[in-house]
Order: C-alpha cells, then structure tokens, then sequence
C-alpha cells in the first residue's frame, strides 16, 4: 500500500497502469514477479495488488478516486506520508475509524477487538474455510463498493434502467418490456413509476428511486412525502429505493404503517444486484470437493 499512496500523493491523477511498472521497480520485482498471473489467468498479481491497495486505503479516506480507474492521494494520505511511516497495512487502517467500520460490517471481522498485534495470531489458528469465507467477504464487500460508486457515476437514467433490470431479475413486473412501459414514469402522483407485483399483474408495487451521495441518508419526511403518494394513489405497497442510507426515523416510521412499504438501501440493492445478476458477472468458480466416504466403505 505504501508504495500506491507515494505515487497518489505526487499528482496529478494516476491510473493502474501507469505506475504498475515504477511500483514494480520500487519493491523490486523480479521480471517473472511482474509477469506472474493469478491462479485464473486474467489478471497480473502486480495489477491486482495495487487495485486492492487502492481499494482498502479509499475506504480509509488516503485515496479518492475523482474519475473511473483514476485514483489520488487526499489531504489525510498527505499527512499520513508527513509521519514516514515505514509500511501500510491493515493493522494500520484499522485505526482509522471510516476503515473499522467498514472491516466490520462489511468483510465480517470484528475490527472492535482485532487489535493489530492479534491480527497475526487470528490468521494463523484460522482454519482454510475459515479463510476461504473471509476472503469471499471481503470480494464480496469490495463489490459491493464497486457498484455503488459505479452507479453514482452514471446518468439518473441509467439508474432507473438497473432498477428494471433487478426487478425482472426477481421475477417482478412480468416480461422486460412491460416493466420499462411502466416504470419511469416520473411524476405520476408522486412516484417515479409502477411495476406488477407478478405476471398476471394481480397486484402492483410503486417504486420510488433516489441516488444520494454516500453519507446522506434519506429522512422521514421524504419517505412519509412518499408515504402519502400510495395513499393518494390507493396503494397498498411500495419500495422506495436509495443509493445511501435511511435515518433511523425513516426506518422507524414505515413499521407501523397499514401500506406495505420497503426501504432498500444502498448495500441491500448492491447485495440484490450480485445475488440476481445484475451488472456482475462470474470471475472465477472453484469447486471445493471432500472425500466420498461411501466410495471407500466396503460391504460386510
């Protein structure tokens, strides 16, 4: 990580592979070392290090990423540097509370009480499937960012799009085209359109969608304006759909409705995308095989 940060902090904006090789130079890679692949053969070691140094040291806040695939250090990466700082690590990150919040809730470790001298210790009495499900955690929470920070860089259009694409992905509003015909049609009493809860379209579901910057949570009064909508409309159910959070009144107030309203907040919808689909695709399958014990149990 150290080395990525350096370089971020010269300026002006960098990408991957322009520094790939003067990173290679500064750890000293050998020429098979920067030529060397991951196990699937789609991607060099080198290139895949950097992408997560990167990944990890922006969820501390030492790098932002101003445009796709282009990264630069921040003031806080400046002023870590300023201390000379002799290697960059997780146990390092982990004091940084943005970064502890994020090892915690979103890979899966307890970053309350993984202190940096334990760290070594958890890792060494951990067991393969233990570490197997860490590292799924992790590219899973690494993902999840991924698709968040992508759909804030496209149009209000393009968002609206993924919405239909994940509904029919979940067996909502019948076939791709009836969903498109319905949804998106802002203004309509107040919601930003509305979808079949099934084929036969028994049932409809209005949808409201609203990208906010991370760290601005959706309130109540945008969800009772919401609220008031499927009253308006004599609905029954809706979803109102975020790229954020909802404040924890917002969450609080949509329990004791008679309308059946869903929040589905920024790392839900990501969650939502990668478990239907939508806007991922599969990298890499490894299939993990045991011993089949019939197999060797003889017959008496």
């Amino acid at each position: 990580m150290l080395p990525v940060l350096r370089i971020a902090a010269e300026g002006p904006e960098r990408r991957v592979g322009e520094v790939a090789e003067r990173i290679a130079d500064d750890l000293g890679l050998s020429a098979a070392e920067r030529e060397e692949l991951l196990p699937s053969g789609r991607q060099r070691v080198l290139h895949n290090r950097i992408h997560w140094a990167k990944f990890y040291m922006g969820k501390a806040g030492l790098i932002a990423a101003p445009a796709r695939g282009r990264f630069v250090a921040t003031e806080a990466g400046h002023q870590l540097l300023s201390k000379s700082p002799a290697r960059i690590d997780v146990a390092l990150l982990l004091r940084v509370p943005a970064f502890r919040a994020f090892y915690r809730d979103e890979a899966g470790h307890d970053a309350d009480v993984l202190a940096p001298a334990a760290a070594p210790a958890t890792e060494a009495t951990a067991t393969p499937q233990d570490r197997i499900e860490a590292a799924y955690q992790e590219m899973h929470a690494a993902l999840r960012a991924d698709l968040l920070q992508r759909i804030a860089q496209n149009t209000p259009g393009f968002f609206e799009g993924l919405i239909i694409d994940l509904l029919v992905a979940m067996g909502y509003g019948g076939s791709h085209r009836n969903a498109t015909e319905q949804l998106g049609r802002s203004g309509d009493g107040g919601v930003d359109g509305v979808i079949n809860e099934d084929r036969l379209g028994l049932d409809r579901v209005y949808v409201q969608a609203k990208r906010y910057a991370a760290g601005i949570a959706v309130g109540r009064p945008e969800v009772q304006a919401f609220v008031g909508s499927l009253v308006g409309l004599g609905a029954g159910k809706g979803v109102f759909v975020t790229t954020s959070t909802f404040s924890a009144q917002a969450r609080d107030f949509v329990r004791h409705l008679s309308q059946r309203v869903i929040l589905l907040d920024g790392a839900t919808l990501a969650d939502l995308m990668i478990e239907h689909g939508v806007g991922v695709r599969t990298a890499q399958t490894i299939a993990l095989k045991r011993l089949d014990e019939d197999f060797f149990a003889e017959e008496v």
